[in-house]
């Protein structure tokens, strides 16, 4: 019997997949990769009997990077990553994806590709076939590409029933993205990290970045700033008056509206005070139509996601797409805004119909029938954002059930007629002067009555005005007024910009939102408002005195076009992407020779690395104080020897007891972020001095032989959670001693013995069942847990029974120690003997 391997992108669509397509009797097991499982059923395939394996991968399986000699900020020239090799690396090795497919995929007959219907989709496709066949040769005619727009069972089985083939051209045009972006990203933003992080302490960003995308949405932001710091308010006046009409006071209109004329208003004021009645002139009354919305795309969604419901753009596609992997909307990343004309717009509307919140009115559109939709734009990719069952907020959760009431609602809306109402307009006259006085009436709701926040209000005056009718005013005013700068940019205007500019896709528009964000370029004020901070605003004005495309949205939506003539199979792959890195090679030249001119605006408002800061710790060169500069990217600098040491981010740091590292005489340092914490020497952190020591790494890493607070005098055993590092005391820890992982990006944290006074590792003693190290633990005799008064134990952490009761995880959850591994210390490290000396001990790392 053949197989056929079905690969989706996320675990939750292949499930879904395969239960649809084998009716409920698909079987799961267990993959190469823990997060894929695999479904298997037998069926029909190309006319005869298969077995069918439906699994995943988790996004892109591979991520380009630049060769490893180039990943060295210190040792590389920026200008040679526009030239230097490139490679694919496994986007996330730990899952074992590429291993995953291939393990599947080495003996199958067919492929069929259920990835995402995109360009990133079809990218990913073709990273699936690379990886099947380096272990199975598949023809082009083994290989298919099913297109869907929905988790539905008519939608899945018309995809399986009409595959076709993936398009190369349109994972080429990824590709060109991708490579340009890395080579233009990368160089320009390592030059202006270490340029000005060099110069200058109280940026507060850990990374000054550069992005063709991210760079012009950052400079619409900015612009709008510029607009308002130099905005000058104009006074102007406006003449105010009133009439009285069923006991209910009217407001007046003056029709000549502002006057920016003092002297002038006065006239006038004094022509409209000789009057002391408002005479009715005309009025006309005239049906008015507010317009149904259109079918929805991203870009709508996410804007009315941020102005109506106050969810940023990245929170909404995250919450959009567990939908959309759910079943429970369409794809939602479409630039389409008009339904297909074989669209099942009843259908789809009648699943709705049993809805508490808006069944009512679907039922009303059923009987009634539905409006014809507003014409759109189809731009050929998916249908619109629509629903595809019913929910209830119970089932969705609360994010989940404010972006599928926004999309059912739209959805109801768009098929439902406009809103109907009545407007009155009446004109008055106080001596040669006009005056109006405006308002409406809802006829029909229409769409409103579903789009409760679109309703219009009843404002019609409490009066029938008749022509000829006079009435008293009340005394005319003139008020002064002045002109105000507009607001600054709401999420929602910037989507507009980003959209009518072609800056970024409806997939990545909210990447680079939330990039400037992060980076600390901007920040969210209320009304989700988008504030440029001083760093973000000192870049755009930098880049606009040296070279103004770097900022303007023209440059990138040009670079645009050319990507869209490699999907469409009009323009050659090479050719555009060498146009594109050799133009912006040349404009990083420009940049780097002219800096000067961006360096003079930080210099007016940021203060000098040398004069930022607090003393710390002692430099172990020239043994004078470093300063702790807590601003983002925290770090030590050293005036005196002008050198500036890194630290890891996102936690605090204190002084160690004034202990020196053997190797290199520095202060050691403690850092502690959420509980974890870890003793570090500043020099070693940066330029590790022993070869089994990776940069980056505290004293718990560290393999010196002798040093007591490297790894091999503290380490306890296997970490249980990450299963890659080991679990180290923490010596600064007392009385609420705890070990943590040394592995940097393992939160693990095991908290022992509460109280104790004196925790201690005997460096030179194992346990002789699990191979962890002897613990001494020590209590005050008066407060001892242990049995018989005794407040002096030595044991195992793991074996030892007393000891194992007195930490937060029980014995059963460890992990007995690996013989063989470790961080070199204890002789578990390379060739795994213990060394019998200290002399032998220093051979082995130092030699």
């Amino acid at each position: 019997m053949k197989t056929v391997l079905m690969v989706a992108e996320k675990p939750s669509l292949a499930a879904s997949i395969a239960k649809i397509l084998s009716g409920g009797g698909a079987t799961s097991r267990k993959g190469r990769s823990g997060s894929c499982p695999i479904h298997e059923y037998e069926t029909t395939f190309k006319g005869e009997r298969v077995l069918m394996k439906m699994t995943s991968v988790c996004g892109h399986v591979m991520s380009l990077d630049f060769s490893a000699k180039f990943n060295n900020w210190d040792a590389v020239d920026p200008l040679e990553l526009f030239t230097a090799n490139t490679v694919q690396k496994e986007a996330m090795p730990k899952l074992h994806i590429v291993q995953h497919l291939q393990s599947e995929g080495k003996s199958i007959s067919y492929l069929v590709l259920w990835l995402d219907c995109d360009r990133e989709g079809e990218n990913i496709c073709f990273e699936v076939i690379d990886a099947i066949k380096e272990v199975n040769r598949l023809r082009d005619d083994q290989i298919f590409r099913a297109k869907f727009s929905a988790i539905t069972d008519v939608d899945i089985k018309k995809a399986f029933n009409t595959l076709g083939k993936p398009n190369e051209n349109e994972s080429l045009s990824v590709d060109a993205r991708q490579n340009l972006d890395l080579r233009l990203g990368c160089a320009f933003t390592r030059f202006q990290t270490k340029y000005f992080q060099g110069k200058y302490g109280d940026l507060d960003s850990t990374l000054i970045s550069y992005g063709p995308c991210q760079t012009p949405t950052l400079g619409f932001c900015v612009e709008r700033h510029d607009v308002i710091q130099t905005f000058t308010p104009e006074p102007y006046w406006v003449i105010e008056t009133s009439i009285t009409a069923e006991n209910t006071e009217i407001p007046l209109t003056y029709s000549r509206g502002r006057i920016f004329d003092q002297q002038c208003g006065h006239i006038l004021l004094l022509l409209i005070k000789q009057h002391s009645e408002a005479v009715v002139q005309s009025v006309k009354y005239s049906t008015h139509k507010k317009q149904r919305p259109q079918a929805m795309n991203t870009v709508e969604m996410l804007r009315l996601a941020s102005s109506g419901l106050g969810m940023g753009p990245q929170q909404t596609m995250q919450v959009a797409e567990r939908l959309y992997t759910s079943g429970y909307i369409s794809y939602p990343r479409t630039e389409t805004n008009t339904y297909p004309p074989n669209f099942d717009l009843k259908g789809t509307l009648a699943t709705q119909r049993s809805n508490s919140h808006w069944g009512e009115h679907v039922r009303s559109l059923l009987s009634t029938g539905i409006t014809s939709p507003r014409k759109g734009a189809d731009h050929g990719d998916h249908p619109p954002i629509t629903p595809m069952r019913s929910a209830s907020e119970a089932e969705l959760g609360s994010d989940g059930w404010r972006i599928f009431s926004l999309v059912t609602e739209n959805f109801i809306a768009s098929l439902s007629p406009d809103c109907t109402y009545e407007k009155v307009d009446v004109t008055f006259t106080i001596g040669t002067e006009e005056f109006t006085c405006t308002g409406s009436k809802v006829i029909d709701p229409g769409f409103t009555a579903v789009l409760h926040w679109q309703k219009m209000e009843d404002s019609l005056p409490p009066v029938q005005f008749v022509k000829g009718d006079r009435y008293k005013t009340r005394e005319p005013r003139l008020t002064q007024k002045a002109t105000t700068p507009p607001g600054y940019l709401t999420e929602s205007e910037l989507i507009t910009l980003m959209e009518k500019h072609g800056i970024g896709t409806d997939a990545s528009i909210p990447v680079h939102i939330n990039n400037i964000c992060v980076r600390n370029f901007v920040t969210i004020g209320s009304g989700r408002r988008l504030i440029p901070n001083t760093l973000g605003i000192l870049l755009v004005h930098g880049y606009q005195r040296i070279d103004p495309d770097l900022v303007k949205p023209s440059m990138r939506s040009e670079i645009e076009k050319q990507f869209d003539l490699i999907a469409t199979g009009r323009a050659n792959y090479d050719l555009v992407l060498a146009h594109a890195v050799s133009t912006f090679q040349a404009k990083y030249k420009y940049f780097v020779e002219n800096t000067d001119y961006m360096d003079q605006l930080f210099e007016v408002s940021f203060t000098k690395l040398s004069e930022t800061g607090k003393s710390l710790s002692k430099c172990g060169r020239c043994t004078r104080y470093m300063k702790l500069i807590s601003q983002k990217p925290m770090r030590l600098h050293c005036k005196n020897c002008e050198a500036t040491y890194k630290l890891p981010q996102g936690g605090s740091i204190k002084l160690y007891q004034g202990n020196v590292c053997p190797l290199d005489q520095f202060e050691l340092v403690v850092y502690n972020a959420g509980g974890k914490s870890f003793i570090l020497c500043p020099y070693c952190y940066n330029f590790p001095e022993i070869e089994d020591m990776a940069p980056n790494s505290g004293c718990n890493r560290c393999p010196h032989p002798t040093c007591p607070n490297a790894a091999p005098q503290l380490s306890v055993t296997t970490c249980q959670t990450c299963d890659e590092g080991d679990l180290v005391l923490d010596p600064n820890s007392g009385p609420a001693w705890r070990m943590s992982c040394n592995e940097l990006k393992c939160t693990c944290v095991v908290k022992i013995f509460a109280g104790a006074v004196r925790v201690a590792v005997s460096p030179d003693t194992d346990c002789e069942t699990c191979g962890s190290s002897i613990l001494t633990v020590e209590y005050n005799p008066e407060k001892t847990p242990f049995k018989d008064g005794v407040s002096k134990l030595t044991g195992c952490v793991i074996c030892h029974a007393e000891l194992s009761s007195l930490v937060e995880l029980s014995r059963q959850q460890f992990k007995r120690r690996r013989r063989g591994r470790g961080r070199g210390g204890k002789g578990r490290g390379r060739g795994g003997r213990k060394p019998r000396t200290k002399e032998e001990a220093l051979d082995q790392y130092f030699v």
